[in-house]
C-alpha cells in the first residue's frame, strides 16, 4: 500500500466519527467538486494518482478543508465509488432493465454497471482498491457503498415486497458482484467468467 494511504488509514483506524449535520448548499457544492476531482485524477492515473494535496488544488479547497470532509484518501475514494453508484442508479431508473424474470433484470443491471466501470478501468481499480484497504475507520463510507449497491439490485428485481430470503439473496449477489469485479481488475477472470458468476448468483433471487 502506498505510504500516504498507510499513514492515513492508520490515523483513521478505530476512530468513530459522530453523525454530521446536513450540509449546506455551499458545503454540498464543495463536496461535489472534491468528488469530481477525485474521479478525474483516478481516471487518469489510478489509485496512486489521487494525492490529497492535488485533489485540494483541483477542487479549489484548502487541504485542511479537504481533510474535514474526507479524513484520508481511502475515505475519499470509497465516497467516490458511492457517488458513481448514485449516478448509475439514476441512469438505471431512467432506463430500467427489461428482462422477463427478476434474475434476468438483475443480471442485466449488474452487467451494465460492470460495463460502465470497464470504460474507466483506472477509476474502477482505484475505487475497488480503496474499498479493499478500508478499515473500521471508513466503515460509514463502506456501508453506504453496500447500501447503494443493494438498492440498485433491489430496484432491478422489481419486487414490491422483498421477503427475508430475497434480502439474503441480494446480499449474496452484491458480494458476488464485488468479488467478480476484483477478479476482473486483477486479471484473474475474463468478462465471460464475470457474467457467468453474476448469472449464477442472480438465480438465487427467483
Amino acid at each position: 500500500m502506498p505510504a500516504e494511504a498507510t499513514a492515513q488509514t492508520t490515523a483513521a483506524r478505530g476512530t468513530a466519527r459522530p453523525c454530521s449535520p446536513p450540509l449546506t448548499a455551499r458545503q454540498e457544492a464543495r463536496r461535489r467538486r472534491i468528488l469530481a476531482a477525485s474521479a478525474r485524477l483516478a481516471s487518469r492515473g489510478g489509485f496512486d494518482a489521487v494525492q490529497m494535496r492535488e485533489v485540494a488544488e483541483c477542487s479549489q479547497v484548502a487541504l485542511g478543508t479537504l481533510y474535514r470532509y474526507f479524513p484520508s484518501k481511502v475515505h475519499l475514494l470509497v465516497a467516490t465509488m458511492q457517488d458513481q453508484l448514485e449516478h448509475l442508479h439514476a441512469t438505471l431508473r431512467e432506463n430500467p432493465p427489461t428482462g422477463e424474470s427478476a434474475a434476468e433484470r438483475v443480471t442485466e443491471t449488474l452487467m451494465r454497471a460492470f460495463r460502465a466501470l470497464q470504460r474507466e478501468p483506472q477509476l474502477a481499480d482505484a475505487m475497488v482498491r480503496a474499498l479493499t484497504f478500508a478499515d473500521c475507520g471508513a466503515s460509514p463510507e463502506v456501508d453506504r457503498v453496500s447500501r447503494q449497491t443493494m438498492a440498485i439490485i433491489l430496484d432491478a428485481t422489481g419486487l414490491a415486497e422483498p421477503t427475508p430470503d430475497h434480502s439474503a439473496a441480494v446480499r449474496v449477489i452484491e458480494h458476488t458482484w464485488h468479488s467478480a469485479l476484483i477478479a476482473w481488475l486483477s486479471g484473474r477472470a475474463s468478462i465471460a467468467q464475470v457474467r457467468l458468476d453474476i448469472e449464477t448468483a442472480c438465480r438465487l433471487i427467483e
